[in-house]
């Protein structure tokens, strides 16, 4: 990976739509070789995916709880019980093995408080294994979603 390489990455991860062409322009290569470097990118496993990102509260996801969990056991077949249970709850958007008091933090997103009081009651606590759940809410996002600082990165 290269400085140019960098300079794409850097470009979609800021617009993901822009066109081959104006990639190409902004980091100083032809069209060709730009693609090139992006499907090779892509293919490299570097570059996993293009997304739109959709404001939670427009489609009225107006709460965003993180959620501390840790489990009663840690054994092979517990852990991949609960991670694939995690991967099945469509509100969970995010979970992080951690180290610490916690196992799993979860960011989940619910349409109000009632709902999450109903998710936590009819899928998050029917997660075998769980020893303690612990959730926090958060009030605003002052920043989300930032790219990644790729400046001077090279593998």
């Amino acid at each position: 990976m290269d400085d140019i390489d960098l300079k794409i990455l850097t470009h979609l991860q800021t617009d993901g739509r822009l066109t081959n062409q104006e990639l190409a322009d902004r980091v100083g290569l032809s069209p060709s070789p730009c693609l090139r470097r992006v499907r090779q990118l892509e293919r490299d496993g570097v570059i996993t995916g293009y997304t739109a990102n959709v404001d939670p509260p427009s489609v009225g996801l107006t709460i965003t709880a993180f959620v501390r969990i840790r489990l009663e056991s840690h054994s092979a077949d517990v852990v991949d019980e609960v991670e694939q249970r995690f991967r099945e709850i469509d509100n969970i958007v995010e979970v992080y093995l951690m180290a610490g008091d916690a196992d799993y933090l979860l960011r989940v997103v619910v349409d109000s408080f009632p709902g999450y009081e109903d998710l936590l009651r009819t899928k998050i606590r029917t997660i075998p294994s769980l020893a303690s759940i612990d959730t926090s809410f958060a009030f605003g996002t002052p920043k989300l979603r930032s790219p990644l600082p790729l400046k001077g990165k090279r593998r």
